[in-house]
């Protein structure tokens, strides 16, 4: 708990990212460019580094606000970085389109090792544009044990189970799901697991590939009609809209008692760690987005941010130094260690005996927990906002808003996305 109390901090920073260029080193050699709070690559490239002194990296990290930017900026004065940092998704095929990113051979770079579902998100036509950077981070229905006891509630398997435990909650005067509304993000991710338990994965992979048809797929209005359906019963209280997640306020609630339920990215649980250990040793609970008996998505599957990814330059004149240090250097034991350490699950394939190895209960059962829900998940939707180009992003967003508002009906939410998308 300690470990894990004094890296939640960078953890939490992964999610709304910090301040600041810098330079971690300097020299002749290949350069990169990352996020301010990717502490396990800095140190990863301190390794390279005094193994290579002759061909060192130079390292450049970046607040999250301004790095998108500043890399299309680079990109587009040909002064990118031989390998840069990214999301995976559309944000990264739009540069593999414009012929900005070379492809990775599965032997260049050892790509076996990693989660099929995580790669998936940096995979355009079969090949492979990104190696896995980071830890994964899917989505998960985080409880309070205490609350839910008291209520007479049961964890939620199934979204009928759901159901009722909204209504048991709100019978007891606590707000029955903390949702951060005002952020809208974390309202997103209601909608993808709702789409993909109704209609399958296929669904949004068809929106994602430029369909603007499949927008008004039925799936996509019944999922919204749920989503609304919890809005009426209730289920994240009468002020989700004013409730912003940078702040914590959605933490919170749910370690004080006041909430039962939070949907939350799996750097949630570091941000509890520090906040509540005592909580989230004794009354903290954790289950998969539940089940719709009668909706045609596979229940295994997942939503939220597979890894953040490490690209290559086109052309990149240090091509054979990047794919040294992209298949020596990322996910190596002491990379995995470190994320272990710090409550992040890589995504590597065959690491039970590492988690075998962790002496914390707790940590042990929350690390193989998410390990096992990535392994396995057929498929690891990246959020939407991130999967769908940046011209769609802000649309998105303002359009979910609008239906957890109910300002618009289930249906119009596809109407007025489909002519976002054309």
């Amino acid at each position: 708990m300690a470990a894990l109390a004094a890296a939640a901090t960078a953890l939490s920073l992964a999610a709304c990212g910090s301040s600041g260029p810098s330079a971690a080193s300097s020299g002749k050699g290949l350069t990169m460019w990352v996020l301010n709070d990717q502490t396990t690559i800095k140190e990863s490239v301190e390794a390279y580094n005094e193994d290579h002194p002759d061909e060192k990296i130079t390292l450049r990290m970046f607040a999250n606000d301004d790095y998108k930017q500043k890399l299309r900026v680079a990109f587009g004065a040909n002064q990118a970085p031989d390998l840069f940092f990214n999301w995976g998704g559309g944000a990264l095929e739009d540069y593999v389109k414009a012929g900005k990113v070379d492809a990775l051979e599965s032997g260049e770079v050892d790509l076996p090792r990693f989660m099929p579902s995580v790669l998936d998100s940096a995979t355009l036509d079969g090949k492979f544009y990104g190696v896995p950077a980071n830890g994964i981070t899917p989505v998960v229905l985080y409880y309070n044990k205490k609350v839910l006891k008291d209520a007479g509630a049961e964890p939620p398997k199934t979204y009928d189970e759901l159901l009722t435990a909204v209504k048991k909650l709100k019978g007891e005067g606590v707000t029955p799901i903390s949702l951060a509304a005002n952020s809208k993000w974390p309202t997103l991710m209601y909608l993808e697991y709702l789409l993909d338990r109704e209609g399958g994965h296929t669904v949004f992979e068809k929106i994602a590939a430029g369909d603007s048809t499949a927008w008004k797929d039925p799936a996509v209005t019944k999922a919204n009609s749920r989503l609304q359906e919890l809005v009426e019963a209730g289920a994240f209280g009468g002020n989700a809209s004013s409730v912003g997640y940078d702040q914590g306020a959605a933490t919170a609630l749910l370690h004080t008692g006041k909430a039962g339920m939070e949907l939350m990215g799996t750097w949630e649980y570091a941000n509890l760690v520090k906040a509540a250990p005592d909580f989230v040793a004794k009354d903290l609970g954790y289950v998969p987005f539940p089940v719709l008996p009668r909706g045609k998505g596979d229940p295994k599957n997942i939503v939220g941010n597979p890894s953040n990814f490490l690209s290559l330059k086109a052309k990149s004149k240090n091509k054979s130094a990047a794919l040294t240090y992209l298949k020596d250097y990322v996910m190596n034991d002491a990379q995995i260690d470190s994320f272990l350490a710090t409550g992040s699950v890589p995504p590597v394939n065959k690491l039970e005996s590492k988690l075998a190895s962790v002496k914390s209960p707790d940590n042990k059962k929350w690390l193989t927990f998410v390990y096992e829900l990535v392994r396995d998940a057929e498929n690891f939707q990246l959020s939407w906002d991130q999967d769908l180009p940046s011209d769609q992003a802000d649309p998105l967003l303002t359009n979910v808003d609008k239906s957890f508002l109910r300002q618009i009906d289930p249906e119009q939410f596809g109407v007025n996305m489909s002519k976002v998308a054309k």
